[in-house]
């Protein structure tokens, strides 16, 4: 069974509750999907996930919010051998804040992709001038994660 870790960080919430209902689609649909709400390098390194997904809002004038930004400088820093294995990401923010949009989310992922992870499919941003019901509106992008993930088996 395809292992994927689910990365968060969230300012008010509203990002570990798409971690958590995205860990439930996940494993519904037959993959072993875990939230891992502040995990550290070493922890996730042990656990080896297959792939990664990552829910992120974004917080400030751009910055990645503070629980998630300590593993991704970790990685960073350590630069782990991931490569070819699949990444997707779900970003929040509002678009209200213009450039800076889901702006951590980008961040995240242009960091995995460096490592050589690859996307699975195209990154969900989610826009709190339009919803305020992020897990459920994030519901079809999972679905199409899960049978993409599926396949890989």
């Amino acid at each position: 069974m395809l292992e994927v870790a689910i990365l968060s960080g969230s300012a008010f919430g509203a990002a570990e509750e798409v971690a958590r209902h995205a860990e439930q689609q996940l494993t519904a649909a037959g993959l072993a999907a875990c939230h891992l709400p502040d995990i550290g390098l070493d922890a996730l390194l042990a656990l080896d996930p297959q792939a990664l997904l990552v829910v992120t809002s974004t917080t400030g004038m751009g910055e990645v919010p503070d629980d998630l930004q300590a593993l991704l400088d970790e990685i960073e820093a350590w630069q782990p051998d991931w490569r070819g294995r699949p990444v997707a990401v779900i970003g929040l923010g509002d678009s209200c804040y213009g450039e800076n949009f889901c702006a951590a989310a980008l961040q995240a992922h242009a960091l995995l992709l460096k490592l050589g992870m690859r996307d699975v499919q195209s990154q969900l941003q989610l826009d709190a001038s339009e919803t305020v019901t992020p897990a459920e509106d994030a519901e079809p992008w999972l679905a199409r994660l899960a049978a993409q993930l599926l396949k890989l088996r």
